[in-house]
């Protein structure tokens, strides 16, 4: 059986098609480490840590990484901890990596997504039949629209829904007026045939504060509203007191967070991470404790890049308590891209060819690991130099 051999990082920055912000954001997306991993057959998968320092949980409870920082943890602590695991021990390769530092999962995501794609490879299939099969063949994707203006929300809304887009997601969370003002508008542009989401990033000082904000939007059939606040019992209590579902994000990372989710009650979604929970073993964890208690859940992210979302693509195909729309990218190469703008944020990706984007979803790749080649070429281009 192969063995793991070596673990390159590599951090690179692609340029995004415009600026994508949300509450609490404070640098630029793109900027993320890639992992290349190599068996001892010469096989090589690939990972990613869309790590952001602005990016932790309620509380303190968990912290943000960063580029530098998930390179440092990688390069010092993951990478020698796992040299010499059987490419497809995925148990052994958590084992390890948990055994050498705590904390730290999208460091930890970024290697087990890279062993995947060798696992994936070395058995010819795709990574969602390593999680147990295929629940689904399309991934319906919702696109976010981040704090920029009204006037270029419209446009920006008008545009994806010409392009087969049915679920828009609102950052919202700033400033209470211009937070309405922009779900009015985003509902008046998009029609009633489309879905409308907000999510807040815990932008809101007090539970009241949220249901007094939210119950003035709530005319615009919310799908849900998305970590209007920070904490468990806070979410929960705007959650009882508006017609819209609440959705965890910030406070659900592990599987751990959702049985307290699940304890604590008023809450009925959860957005999984393939990142925040430590990597696909471990979200679909969360997927299954949800799932056990009734608790709906889509896949969400950080904007990530084409090897990135690919797990989330997988992960999404995958778990069956994934039934909502998902909140990432249609990764897709500069090649590929002829104005359309719906799912995309980045004017290239690390991908040799686009994701196929039909009818307002990801088409699941079958091909073997993550199921699309990466481009060496694109690596090398945006490849951030020390």
């Amino acid at each position: 059986m192969p063995t793991i051999q070596s673990v390159e990082t590599i951090i690179v920055q692609l340029p995004t098609r415009r600026e994508h912000k949300w509450t609490g954001l404070t640098e630029v997306i793109g900027r993320y480490v890639m992992v290349k991993m190599t068996d001892s057959d010469g096989r090589v998968g690939w990972g990613e840590a869309p790590a952001l320092k602005d990016w932790g949980g309620e509380f303190g409870r968990y912290f943000g990484e960063s580029a530098l920082i998930t390179r440092a943890v990688i390069d010092n602590y993951l990478a020698p901890a796992i040299i010499g695991i059987e490419t497809a021990n995925l148990v052994e390769l958590h084992a390890r990596m948990d055994a050498t530092i705590r904390g730290y999962p999208y460091s930890k995501a970024a290697m087990e997504f890279a062993a995947y794609d060798l696992a994936g490879r070395w058995l010819n299939v795709p990574v969602h039949t390593l999680l147990g099969g295929k629940a689904r063949d399309r991934v319906p994707v919702t696109h976010s629209i981040g704090l920029i203006s009204i006037d270029e929300a419209r446009s920006e809304v008008a545009r994806i829904v010409a392009e087969g887009v049915r679920t828009i997601k609102v950052k919202i969370g700033v400033d209470p007026e211009r937070d309405i003002a922009m779900v009015n508008a985003v509902r008046e542009v998009a029609g009633e045939g489309v879905e409308i989401c907000v999510d807040a990033n815990e932008g809101y000082k007090t539970p009241g504060e949220a249901v007094q904000i939210v119950r003035r939007m709530e005319k615009n059939r919310l799908k849900y509203v998305e970590q209007p606040v920070m904490g468990i019992e806070r979410i929960a209590e705007v959650g009882r007191r508006i017609d819209a579902p609440v959705m965890a994000d910030e406070s659900a990372w592990n599987a751990h967070d959702s049985i307290q989710i699940i304890r604590n009650g008023g809450i009925q979604i959860v957005s999984i991470y393939t990142t925040k929970a430590g990597g696909l073993l471990k979200a679909m964890e969360v997927g299954a404790v949800c799932r056990a208690a009734g608790i709906i859940c889509n896949v969400n992210g950080s904007i990530e890049t084409g090897i990135g979302n690919l797990a989330n693509v997988q992960l999404a195909a995958a778990s069956p308590a994934v039934t909502l729309s998902c909140v990432i990218p249609v990764s897709t190469p500069a090649e590929a891209q002829h104005g359309q703008i719906g799912g995309i944020y980045y004017k290239d990706d690390l991908l040799s060819e686009p994701m196929e984007f039909v009818d307002g979803a990801i088409v699941v790749p079958s091909g073997p690991g993550m199921g699309i080649e990466v481009d060496l070429k694109k690596i090398e281009k945006y490849r951030v130099r020390d």
